[in-house]
């Protein structure tokens, strides 16, 4: 077995105290346009907040290949983050464009676009401006209820975990959010593992595993802020079921610099980082006419 996935278990683990607030007052309080909330696999402000917070910096780029109605980068560019989104989908391109205009008339002074795209297109020359300059990929899995969706899904962004592989800056991080998902018979699923096999399949190493909280702390007690779906479904289900109380976030790192941080900490010499100097971002070429202001 595969180093990185049988140490899995032994990743940091923290707990981000991210569901303070429920998701409605979250897009309020970080002016996301109404119609955000019609996105169910939307990340939650505070839990984008908290990772682009965590793995980046002021003026870094942070890129969300699948970014439905574009809670993250209005995140990215309210933390003064430059910022890119792809979608392929029109509502969510809408959206996600307003919601960076949004962000920009409250005071942002960074770049920030959305392209009317899928994933694929990162591994296309259109998208060599982009090697090497991103700090952080965020994006979340985004499945349907089914278990087909489900399955389609995590074959996606196993596709967009290789895309991104290169475009990560030395040092930078990619973290992909997830709602714990379950199968028919009430199990749930084994996101965890899935997403480590995604990750290493496309380059990357697991270097810490969060819980990022949907449900609000009141001294050592949850207050789920489950949907109103997931308790009518609970209700059917006729016994006791677990409602929703957090997101699964693993965080990953191109595994070539987990590799030269392991060698630096016996006190092997670094071999310079084989990447060229590439295009500024206010010089990537788009693949489509259609750009955020």
């Amino acid at each position: 077995m595969n180093s990185h996935l049988s140490s899995s278990a032994k990743l940091p683990l923290s707990v981000w105290s991210t569901g303070q607030r429920d998701p409605l007052a979250q897009l309020r309080d970080t002016g996301c346009v109404p119609g955000t909330e019609t996105d169910t696999n939307w990340i939650p402000p505070a839990v984008a907040a908290h990772a682009i917070a965590t793995y980046t910096s002021p003026g870094d780029l942070v890129l969300d290949p699948d970014c439905g109605a574009g809670t993250v980068l209005n995140e990215a560019l309210r933390a003064g983050r430059h910022t890119v989104g792809l979608t392929a989908h029109n509502q969510w391109w809408a959206l996600a464009r307003a919601n960076i205009i949004a962000a920009k008339a409250a005071g942002s002074g960074r770049d920030g676009s959305v392209i009317h795209a899928r994933p694929n297109v990162l591994a296309t020359v259109r998208a060599a401006g982009l090697i090497g300059r991103v700090g952080l990929v965020l994006t979340a899995l985004r499945a349907g209820p089914d278990r087909d969706s489900f399955d389609a899904a995590v074959a996606q962004l196993a596709s967009t975990f290789r895309h991104c592989e290169p475009l990560l800056r030395s040092g930078g991080h990619l973290v992909a959010v997830a709602r714990p998902c379950r199968y028919p018979d009430g199990s749930l699923v084994d996101l965890t593992t899935q997403l480590i096999e995604a990750g290493i399949a496309a380059g990357l190493a697991p270097v810490e595993r969060c819980v990022a909280l949907t449900a609000g702390l009141r001294g050592s007690r949850l207050i789920t802020r489950a949907s109103l779906a997931e308790r009518r479904a609970a209700r059917a289900a006729g016994g006791p079921v677990a409602l929703t109380a957090h997101h699964e976030v693993l965080v990953f790192q191109r595994a070539h610099d987990t590799e030269l941080a392991e060698a630096t900490a016996v006190g092997v010499p670094q071999p310079p980082d084989d990447r060229a100097e590439h295009l500024p971002v206010s010089r990537v070429v788009h693949p489509s006419g259609r750009r955020a202001a």
